[in-house]
């Protein structure tokens, strides 16, 4: 069974394509057969030594990579009805060890798994689980009310663009940052207001909306140089476990996907969304396994505009 991994931390060129053994699906587990998993910045950690200390607990090769796409091919005792061997599906991955999403062949509990999107590559369907289930769970921890303003920082990348799109169905106006070249894009994803991008963003969003916004989704990590965009008793999330000091009776959270690893139906709710149209699937590139150092050196160049994904 081929996967990418790695067995020491340190460039994208430690990446190698492994032959691991077959798995089995146990009791209440699905097996897929991947056929797409996508590269996210969070990948890099696995792979840089960023995670060092936390993957020791674990014998190598590491493995990157928290979603998938792909087909049920063993169903273990006592899955739901909802999935059965043949289906196409997508799922999202905590990666631990050599259990990651860059694989052919993965094992995972039922509720990590939904069915597909309706007439969407697999390359597609795996740019929706992780960063969509984040975008959900952003938008769920700012509490947010139809007709109530959100600015999202970092609205061209995947978490970003799938905040847009999901705000909108809500009722929420949406202020997001683009760069020049970017505009065009955002404003297509549903962003009512578009402003340049930047350090000082914060102070282009209140020329809009003096008092601050009712809600910020930061998903350029400009953590408090962007506070000041939010209003007093406002609500500010951040991407990688920023938490603002006290202030302005501003409540702050920190969007951690991995709490919503088995929330199934939250998924499934994702997949109807893209059915109907409202989520868009972007996928910038594919990768076949022996390219995926290819991919990472992509990715840490920056500006990506959707997905790259490792094809299986």
């Amino acid at each position: 069974m081929q996967a990418v991994g790695l067995f020491t931390h340190g460039t994208p060129d430690v990446l190698q394509v492994l032959d691991l053994p077959e798995l089995h699906a146990g009791a209440g587990q699905v097996r897929i057969r991947v056929h797409a998993a996508t590269v996210n910045p969070t990948d890099m950690a696995v792979r840089d030594g960023s995670r060092a200390e936390q993957q020791k607990v674990d014998p190598p090769p590491y493995i990157p990579g928290m979603e998938v796409a792909g087909i049920v091919d063993e169903v273990g005792e006592g899955v739901p009805d909802r999935l059965k061997s043949g289906d196409a599906v997508m799922a999202i991955v905590v990666p631990k060890g050599s259990h990651g999403a860059y694989r052919e062949q993965i094992v995972l509990d039922h509720r990590s798994v939904a069915r597909a999107p309706a007439g969407k590559t697999h390359a597609e369907v795996a740019t929706l689980p992780m960063n969509g289930l984040t975008a959900r769970q952003s938008l769920d921890l700012l509490r947010l009310s139809p007709g109530q303003v959100i600015a999202v920082t970092g609205a061209a990348g995947a978490y970003g663009g799938y905040v847009i799109q999901i705000a909108k169905t809500e009722g929420l106006t949406v202020i997001a940052d683009a760069s020049e070249k970017d505009e065009d894009l955002v404003a297509s994803l549903g962003a009512d207001i578009v402003v340049r991008r930047g350090e000082d963003v914060a102070s282009r969003i209140r020329a809009h909306f003096p008092e601050g916004v009712d809600g910020l989704a930061d998903g350029a990590v400009l953590n408090e140089r962007v506070i000041p965009a939010v209003r007093d008793g406002g609500a500010f999330t951040s991407v990688r476990g920023f938490l603002g000091a006290p202030q302005r009776d501003i409540r702050f959270t920190a969007t951690l996907v991995r709490s919503y690893a088995q929330e199934w139906e939250k998924l499934d709710r994702l997949r109807q969304q893209v059915e109907r149209g409202e989520i868009t699937l972007r996928v910038a590139e594919t990768y076949p396994p022996e390219r995926a150092a290819d991919a990472h050196r992509r990715l840490e160049a920056g500006g990506t505009r959707g997905r790259l994904v490792i094809r299986f």
